[in-house]
């Protein structure tokens, strides 16, 4: 089968602190792969990297057989450069900064005399005249200029941005809904990265957006009715019921027409007949052609759900396999499930909502 998400030994440090240790691990095409583990196991850093949150110390994650990043151009190294001796004449100007009031500052706001351009400019001149006390100070400008901008270019190179325009929708532990507009609203803010209308198509109401608006309205509908919202389509996100809520996010999520679903504990504060609903939702978007990674500390919808499972402990995979596999797992009993292999809800830490946890 064809892996959508291949993570080949991800490292996450945040400076001392390993979140994620050398974990490797693939989800095919068409399957949904749950990643379970204690809190603080590294679930949601390991989520993070994977969605351009965060880069890898070490590693690489493909999706769809490559690596997301932008490439570094021609454009890019001019950009560089060009803001390095901006930086550079920047520099060299502040050692005759006290010529530069003098000549600038004092003699314009000095009645009546007209401002003293020529000794103005003189002056800028002088500034950059390739001297020691000039040519030093441009010079380490650049250098700091050139590395600043390569350094904020590299940590945007591979952004969340770039992910989600190549087919990866996700969720989140904390709902994160725009709670004051509508449903519909919510739904149709996630396919943003599709349109292909731009500002000046919605200032001029040009057909562009004329079609974007109707054909993206009727697919949000499509969404809700998949996850049993059509009826709260000009609701506002934030009335609804906590597990409703947790529905729309996950509709918003398939407005970008997702090749991977990463779903973030779907099931934290929901009762079990919310779970059961939930689980049938999970394989309804599966049989849409939506493959999909799910973290979750609900033993019951993991069982139930899941194809395949990995384990994290202390960020580390310590088992995969089927659910029948990891039940009977003796690393996994120790670490997590606990000696009986099959959790208690309390066990599973199904949180109430708002609460954070690993």
């Amino acid at each position: 089968m064809t892996a959508v998400l291949e993570v080949q030994d991800v490292t996450l440090r945040f400076g001392g602190l390993t979140a994620i240790d050398g974990v490797s691990f693939q989800v095919a095409q068409g399957q949904i792969l749950a990643v379970i583990g204690p809190n603080g196991a590294g679930k949601t850093s390991l989520f993070n990297t994977i969605t351009g949150i965060y880069p890898p110390t070490h590693g690489r994650v493909l999706i769809g057989g490559r690596e997301i990043a932008r490439s570094l151009t021609r454009r890019t190294v001019w950009g560089w450069i060009a803001a390095g001796v901006g930086t550079g004449v920047v520099a060299s100007l502040g050692v005759n900064l006290a010529d530069l009031w003098t000549h600038g500052i004092n003699d314009l706001f000095a009645p009546p005399r007209p401002f003293p351009w020529f000794q103005a400019l003189a002056a800028v001149f002088q500034g950059l005249a390739p001297t020691v006390w000039t040519a030093t100070p441009f010079l380490l400008g650049t250098v700091a200029g050139i590395a600043g901008a390569a350094s904020l270019w590299h940590s945007s190179r591979r952004g969340p941005d770039l992910v989600a325009r190549a087919g990866v929708g996700r969720t989140f532990q904390n709902i994160r809904l725009f709670r004051s507009a509508s449903c519909l609203d919510n739904v149709l803010v996630g396919m943003h990265p599709r349109l292909t209308s731009r500002w000046i198509d919605a200032l001029f109401r040009l057909r562009r957006h004329r079609v974007d608006t109707a054909e993206g309205t009727a697919k949000a509908r499509e969404l809700l009715a998949l996850v049993g919202l059509e009826d709260q389509a000009h609701r506002p996100a934030g009335e609804l019921p906590y597990g409703h809520q947790r529905r729309l996010e996950i509709a918003r999520a398939l407005a970008l027409d997702p090749t991977l679903l990463l779903l973030d504990e779907p099931a934290a504060g929901m009762n079990p007949t919310e779970g059961r609903e939930l689980t049938a939702l999970i394989r309804r978007i599966r049989d849409r052609g939506t493959t999909c990674l799910l973290i979750e500390h609900d033993m019951a919808v993991v069982m139930e759900v899941s194809d395949r499972i990995v384990v994290l402990h202390y960020g580390r995979r310590i088992a995969e396999g089927t659910p029948a596999e990891i039940r009977a797992d003796p690393r996994v009993i120790e670490a997590y499930l606990g000696r009986d292999g099959i959790p208690s809800r309390v066990q599973t830490a199904t949180v109430a909502p708002g609460v954070r946890h690993g």
